[in-house]
C-alpha cells in the first residue's frame, strides 16, 4: 500500500491520512511529492482525478481525500477500531471530523499549517471565532471522556484535529487549560514528532503560506 503525500511541513491534508496510518500501524510505503511542481501534478494525475494530496494506493485501488482514506483504512485494516466502540460516541466523533473537515474557513486561510516556524500574526474576528469554537469543543470532549484524547483513547479524530495542533503551536495560541494538556499530548507523539522531523529536515519555503511574523526567542 502506498500514500502519497506533499511537503510535510505545510500540506494538513496529507498529515491526517498519514497519522492515520501510523497511529494504527498499518504499513505502507511513503511517496512525497514537492507541492505543486511539475511532477506533483503529473504523479497525481496517475492516481486521481482532482490531482490533491493525500492519495492511498491500495493495489488497484485509488482512494483521495483524507476523510474518505480514514474510512477506508477503519474498514479495511482496523476492523472499525479507528472510531470508538459505543454507538453514539461513534456518531458523535464522525460529527466532529465531518465539521472538521468541512468548516472552520478563516482558521484555515488565515493560518497555514507552517509545523516547524514559530509566528505571530493579527487575526480576524471570524478566525478567532474558529479558534475559540475548536478549543471549546476540545475541552467538552476531554472533560466527558475522561482521557488524553478526544475520545480517551486514541482515535481517527485525533489524526484529523493535528494539523490544527501544529497551527495552534506554530501561532501561539493562548488556550484553556484542557485544550493545552491536549496539545501537549498530541505534539508527544511519537508519530507527531516523526512528522515534525521530516518537515524540519525539507529546506524548501513555500512564500505564499509563510504568513506572520517570526517570534524572536
Amino acid at each position: 500500500m502506498k500514500l502519497i503525500i506533499g511537503n510535510k511541513n505545510y500540506s494538513s491534508w496529507s498529515l491526517r491520512g498519514w497519522l492515520a496510518l501510523k497511529l494504527f500501524d498499518v504499513p505502507f510505503e511513503e511517496i512525497q511529492l514537492e507541492l505543486f511542481s511539475d511532477e506533483f501534478f503529473s504523479e497525481l494525475a496517475k492516481y486521481s482525478p482532482v490531482k490533491k494530496v493525500p492519495v492511498l494506493v491500495d493495489g488497484d485501488i485509488s482512494v483521495w481525500d483524507s476523510l474518505s482514506i480514514c474510512e477506508y483504512i477503519n474498514e479495511q485494516y482496523l476492523e472499525g477500531a479507528g472510531w470508538p466502540s459505543d454507538k453514539g460516541l461513534r456518531a458523535k466523533a464522525r460529527s466532529v471530523v465531518a465539521e472538521m473537515h468541512s468548516s472552520y474557513v478563516a482558521l484555515r486561510s488565515e493560518m497555514p499549517m507552517n509545523c516547524r516556524a514559530r509566528k505571530v500574526l493579527t487575526l480576524s474576528e471570524a478566525a478567532q471565532k474558529d479558534i475559540w469554537n475548536i478549543d471549546s469543543l476540545w475541552a467538552e470532549l476531554l472533560s466527558s471522556h475522561k482521557g488524553k484524547f478526544l475520545f480517551g483513547d486514541i482515535s481517527l479524530a485525533d489524526a484529523f484535529f493535528a494539523p490544527v495542533v501544529y497551527r495552534f503551536n506554530t501561532y501561539g495560541v493562548s488556550l484553556s487549560e484542557a485544550s493545552k494538556a491536549y496539545l501537549e499530548a498530541m505534539l508527544a507523539l511519537p508519530q507527531m514528532q516523526e512528522w515534525l522531523e521530516g518537515a524540519l529536515a525539507e529546506g524548501r519555503v513555500i512564500d505564499s503560506v509563510e504568513v506572520g511574523e517570526p517570534v524572536n526567542n
